[in-house]
């Protein structure tokens, strides 16, 4: 984990200017930025640089919170968790809190693309994003020390370049024991800390049963994900006054337990088509309406999630075609890396040669160093 300093990370946002906040929420703002993440060069120059995303808190309960999710991110380096690239440390001679660097997410949130997008995904997408989900979440609970998110939802599932869903947003997150909550008969939804902090969430993917600190555990996260499983097939928003009911919950589940699950889908892409798909989408559904059950022992633990979202897809089809267009996209990246390789070995030839000609001729000594100029990208939401 790198440690950035305070004056670095200023000038590279612009002294935290407006105009490169990427993402607002109540605990404080995302910004945009290119660091230098790579090695050291000459003079101790660093000579790569990244585009990252700075979070920042505004207060000292984000700030708090902000601690929190730079050590949880410290220890959980699992797959399809979003990668924390170091932290910034405080001003020289203040006593300020720290800031956290993360990999920048090009294609914003989940809850963009669903609810704010011109195009919404087709379903294949819907699916793939859903699976990196289950991942991410069964790996943190999988972890020793054991993680509980607390706060799973569309906004805080952050969509990649290379097209893979990554979560984020660990500020709520709590370890606990895997070990210790596996004891006596390995139940997989066993509280994490009878002792935890007070109950938090989002409202609409908060569990019900989650009332009090001794009612956290896995189960928790699985609820919120079979809530983001409901809204990645309509389309709907969790929580949704101007509809009755009004959560998503008490509107899908009867729909889904009365066979009636084509009236969920999403009405603005076309129904899957050929039986494999039908049938891909209504284990999908069947899958979310167990996981929001109003019963914790009925939820599924999130390996059964995994592997039911697996079966799903492969039934499909769409987990082949997945795989077919990762394999290109690795093609298409190698094919890049080889021209910029190319491009700048090339470079650095002409640059010697016109030094060497400068030297000889005026005796006077030339350098030059790159330029970086952040790119336009769509924006993160934090909520």
């Amino acid at each position: 984990m790198r440690e950035f300093s305070y004056e670095e990370v200023e000038a590279a946002t612009g002294g935290f200017a407006a105009k490169n906040i990427v993402g607002k929420g109540s605990h404080g703002s995302v910004y945009r930025a290119r660091l230098g993440c790579g090695g050291a060069g000459a003079g101790g120059a660093r000579v790569q640089a990244a585009l990252v995303a700075i979070k920042r808190a505004s207060h000292a309960q984000g700030e708090s919170k902000l601690e929190n999710e730079i050590a949880v991110l410290a220890a959980a380096r699992q797959p399809g968790v979003i990668k924390l690239v170091g932290v910034v440390a405080p001003p020289v001679g203040s006593k300020g809190q720290r800031m956290l660097v993360m990999e920048y997410m090009d294609n914003g949130s989940l809850h963009d693309l669903l609810h704010r997008s011109p195009k919404p995904p087709p379903w294949p997408r819907r699916m793939e994003i859903a699976l990196d989900v289950a991942r991410a979440v069964h790996a943190l609970h999988a972890a020793e020390p054991r993680v509980i998110h607390r706060d799973v939802k569309s906004a805080n599932i952050l969509l990649g370049r290379d097209g893979r869903a990554r979560l984020a947003d660990f500020g709520l997150a709590v370890k606990g024991s895997a070990a210790a909550a596996n004891a006596g008969g390995g139940d997989a939804h066993a509280p994490v800390d009878a002792a935890g902090p007070a109950p938090a969430g989002t409202i609409g993917y908060l569990d019900p049963c989650y009332t009090e600190p001794g009612r956290l555990g896995p189960a928790s996260d699985v609820f919120s994900f079979g809530v983001v499983l409901l809204e990645l097939v309509s389309g709907r928003k969790v929580m949704d006054v101007n509809a009755s009911p009004s959560s998503i919950v008490a509107w899908a589940v009867p729909l889904v337990a009365a066979d009636t699950a084509r009236e969920v889908l999403d009405g603005r892409v076309a129904a899957p088509r050929g039986a494999g798909a039908e049938r891909a989408i209504s284990r999908v559904l069947a899958v979310a309406a167990r996981c929001v059950s109003e019963s914790v022992d009925r939820r599924p633990a999130m390996d059964e999630v995994v592997a039911e979202l697996h079966d799903a897809l492969e039934s499909a089809g769409w987990l082949r075609r997945r795989r077919r267009r990762h394999a290109h996209g690795l093609a298409k990246a190698l094919y890049r890396r080889v021209v910029s390789w190319g491009a700048s070995h090339l470079h650095v030839r002409r640059v010697r040669t016109s030094k060497i000609e400068c030297t000889e001729h005026s005796g006077s000594d030339a350098s030059s160093a790159p330029d970086y100029h952040p790119s336009s990208c769509p924006s993160i939401a934090i909520h």
